[in-house]
């Protein structure tokens, strides 16, 4: 019986170039098509994650992964609530967390961002939810911040 063959490195790496893309509304793409696919873009979503490295994959387990390209944010934040002085956001992969405070920042059309999944990936706060945090938004002297969870949270700006 013969041993099966074993990829090399290099053959790996290139296996794990499988031309998907994630772009700046948040579709998914492979090889220029659009995945349309609802459960499989969920799971797409689900499976998101950053190497060590900081290059951005898709994660089966500890081994298995491809490479995906991420042109703005890894998920959007479509909703938001406040539960007491505490903000909720719902993902477009459908998980609910608590809104990292501290994470949050500003970029390019006032867009709000912040951390997510325990600060692994970047989230972009649609209009929706952007509105319900806008509620308790205050000016600063040093720029904006958000009042919640019982403090006062600057607002970065993104370099």
């Amino acid at each position: 019986m013969t041993e099966p063959a074993r990829l090399t490195a290099e053959e790996i790496e290139r296996f794990r170039q499988v031309g998907l893309r994630l772009d700046r509304a948040g579709r998914l793409w492979h090889e220029g098509q659009e995945i349309t696919h609802a459960r499989l873009r969920h799971a797409i979503l689900g499976w998101l994650d950053v190497r060590e490295d900081g290059r951005d994959i898709v994660r089966l387990d500890a081994t298995r992964y491809a490479y995906i390209d991420v042109e703005d944010a890894h998920l959007r934040a479509v909703s938001a609530r406040w539960d007491g002085d505490r903000v909720w956001l719902v993902l477009d992969d459908d998980r609910e967390e608590e809104l990292a405070y501290d994470t949050l920042t500003t970029g390019a059309d006032a867009a709000l961002y912040c951390r997510v999944r325990g600060g692994a990936l970047r989230a972009r706060l649609t209009t929706a939810a952007y509105h319900v945090l806008a509620q308790r938004i205050e000016e600063t002297g040093e720029g904006f911040a958000l009042r919640a969870a019982g403090g006062l949270h600057p607002i970065a700006a993104l370099p």
